[in-house]
């Protein structure tokens, strides 16, 4: 009988943020695959845990993975975690959990803290939808390729960024989203220095611009509002789009209507009986 795979979720800053369940999991797994092991000890000598360690990180995916994978199958059971938060988030994890799920292994999470929900929580945007962006690319073109993907994107979005990376993602959003948009910065979480900024993209790109960025950073931008498209044609407008979907698509006139008059003051009704006035 396989063992399973504990998602160990651990404090991002403040060790008192630990839980009953954080600590049960150690002590419950056979061996524990960490990101760092070097951070992870330091939590298991707090907790007073003894564990054989592997290290599993983006560089030995692959190798490390199918051994633990095959330890596990085998019956022995492993505490997943990064280095703060919940892992498997941005994570080499997430692979691991894919290849967990693939075997039939189950896996149980063990809920804690988050940088992603605690930034977003205590941001002061928009939280009813939301969208995780990660890390932004360290190459020029896949960053920009990213950011060209979600510039009109209207759910909030949260971005991680290091310190050293700070100032040209802060300029990478000017240029993007404009140097007004709404911007939360999220600075050293849960730990001594904790910093929750609610500015926009310019006021941001200026400060840290005379003031050097220290300490790891969540980023909550705030989506765009944008004037539907379809709100600024007439009806005429929308009757010979609908013909050239008919055409295009192959569809029906009933169909082709419903879809032109979406997120417009028209019904499909008035698209329907306009297309027939211009056919005669």
């Amino acid at each position: 009988m396989s063992g399973v795979i504990y998602v160990v979720a651990t404090p991002i800053g403040n060790l008192k943020d630990l839980t009953p369940r954080m600590k049960e999991a150690f002590e419950s797994a056979d061996f524990i695959a960490a990101e760092d092991t070097r951070v992870t000890v330091k939590l298991l000598n707090h907790l007073g845990i003894k564990k054989p360690m592997i290290s599993y990180y983006e560089h030995n995916l692959k190798d490390k993975g199918e051994y633990i994978i095959s330890r596990v199958l085998a019956g022995e059971s492993c505490a997943v975690c990064s280095d703060a938060g919940t892992p498997c988030i941005s994570d080499p994890g997430e692979i691991l959990v894919k290849q967990a799920h693939s075997h039939g292994i189950r896996v149980i999470p063990i809920t804690g803290p988050s940088a992603v929900i605690t930034a977003l929580s205590v941001s002061g945007q928009n939280t009813g939808r939301f969208c995780f962006e990660g890390f932004l690319s360290t190459t020029k073109k896949q960053r920009m390729e990213h950011l060209e993907q979600v510039k009109k994107e209207t759910r909030t979005m949260i971005f991680y960024e290091a310190p050293h990376k700070l100032l040209n993602t802060l300029k990478d959003f000017k240029n993007t989203f404009g140097g007004e948009r709404s911007l939360t910065i999220a600075r050293e979480l849960t730990k001594l220095h904790e910093e929750i900024k609610l500015t926009t993209v310019q006021d941001a790109l200026d400060y840290y611009t005379e003031n050097a960025p220290k300490g790891e950073f969540v980023l909550i931008v705030a989506g765009g509002v944008f004037e539907s498209e379809e709100k600024e044609l007439t009806l005429d407008q929308l009757a010979e789009k609908c013909i050239k979907l008919m055409e295009t698509e192959n569809i029906p006139l009933k169909e082709a209507s419903k879809k032109v008059c979406a997120k417009t003051s028209f019904s499909k009704s008035e698209v329907y009986k306009a297309v027939q006035s211009l056919r005669g």
